[in-house]
């Protein structure tokens, strides 16, 4: 489930000849990142093939014609200028588009969840652990440091999109990673129960009748803190956003407007398989 919700986010931030290479190779990737969990060997590793192709077959007809229409919208929006509502939407969109291909994954996948051996077992929560120590390193530091990293990985995402930012708009990111709570400690909890809950699914062999339902509302079981820490994160980044598009200048709107064209042309070429490899 992690491991494809990260492909799909990870298609919306790369740029669009990118896009076409990473949406092509996404399905070696994915057998590398769920081996790296679980080793599989003969008969089970042939399956997982089967299903990851199967997946992204799927995926292809029934998820990027929706990818590229999004993407034709969210250009609208963003040409008359961006709306609380319209962010709203876009977010509201990728989420619901996330928990198709998230469920979809999860039906395809159950079936060998509830084959796991012990030793799979044992092997899965070993990465997990591994993967909880290496979110807490990585989330280290003094309060200032840990600002400082969130202003400075939310300027590097926004530059993709518009060029470099000026020292006012370099500014107002820094006012947001100011206003918005640190809450790293809630997150990793959060990573937790659900690995918990993976867990406990998987040993149970109940993947087949539960993970569906699972991907659908994972996030239902979250601490009322982490809740109110993300709607206070969402309210914030988009004020930014909404403040930083009106000081957009010509060329930086222009380059923002390029990429989304870009996006909505590289995912109609994908869905009908005319996109050509990356020069």
């Amino acid at each position: 489930m992690k491991i494809l919700l990260v492909v799909v986010l990870a298609w919306l931030v790369c740029g669009c000849s990118t896009l076409r290479f990473a949406y092509e190779n996404a399905d070696t990737y994915v057998r590398w990142k769920a081996e790296s969990y679980v080793t599989l060997e003969g008969e089970d590793a042939d399956e997982l093939d089967d299903k990851i192709d199967e997946f992204h077959t799927w995926h292809r007809r029934n998820e990027l014609p929706k990818y590229a229409g999004l993407a034709r919208d969210a250009l609208k929006r963003f040409d008359a200028g961006l709306s609380r509502p319209d962010l709203v939407w876009g977010y509201d969109s990728l989420v619901a588009q996330a928990k198709e291909s998230l469920h979809e994954a999860a039906v395809r996948v159950a079936p060998m969840l509830d084959r796991m051996t012990p030793e799979q077992l044992a092997q899965l929560e070993k990465r997990f652990a591994e993967d909880n120590r290496k979110f807490s390193r990585e989330n280290r530091g003094s309060e200032k440091d840990r600002r400082n990293r969130r202003a400075k990985r939310t300027v590097q995402r926004l530059e993709e999109w518009v060029g470099k930012l000026s020292k006012a708009q370099v500014e107002r990111v820094r006012q947001f990673s100011e206003r918005v709570p640190l809450y790293e400690e809630l997150r990793e909890r959060d990573h937790r129960r659900i690995q918990g809950d993976l867990l406990v699914m998987f040993r149970a062999r109940e993947a087949q009748k539960r993970l569906p339902a699972y991907a659908d509302h994972w996030d239902r079981g979250r601490e009322p803190a982490l809740v109110a820490a993300n709607r206070i994160w969402r309210t914030e980044f988009d004020k930014m956003l909404l403040d930083l598009d009106r000081t957009l200048s010509a060329e930086q709107r222009t380059r923002a407007v390029t990429r989304l064209r870009g996006f909505s042309e590289d995912f109609a070429a994908l869905a009908t398989g005319t996109a050509t490899p990356p020069k």
